[in-house]
């Protein structure tokens, strides 16, 4: 049973390195601090940096069910900032150990906020 519980704390610590490391790449490809990515709150700001929306997204963030919809638009328009559509948008909302390393690491380039 304890062999269970060391490969799942394994592939826990491998899951949230390779978040880190995908994020700080995302952080970097868009002209930001990479670190960024690592500090609550802080990092949600940048992120709004980069997809061009204002500082009081954050506050709406907040409000219980309204967050849930700007979180989602965020993620859209940061899949639009990098060239990308609809589809690889639901792929960062239900497929985030693929898709967000594949917008870090992979070849996709920063376009400005929200592609523009």
């Amino acid at each position: 049973m304890e062999s269970i519980g060391v490969f799942g704390g394994i592939a826990y610590l491998a899951f949230a390195i390779l978040m880190i490391v995908s994020g700080w790449k995302i952080f970097e490809k868009a002209g930001k601090p990479g670190w960024a990515c690592l500090i609550p709150i802080y990092n949600t700001l940048v992120l709004l940096e980069i997809v061009g929306k204002p500082w009081y997204w954050l506050l709406l963030m907040m409000i219980p069910g309204v967050g849930a919809i700007f979180a989602i638009w965020s993620i859209n328009l940061l899949s639009k900032s990098f060239g990308y559509g609809t589809g690889f948008t639901l792929g960062l909302i239900f497929l985030s150990p693929i898709f967000y390393p594949i917008l870090g690491l992979g070849d996709a380039k920063y376009n400005g906020p929200a592609g523009s």
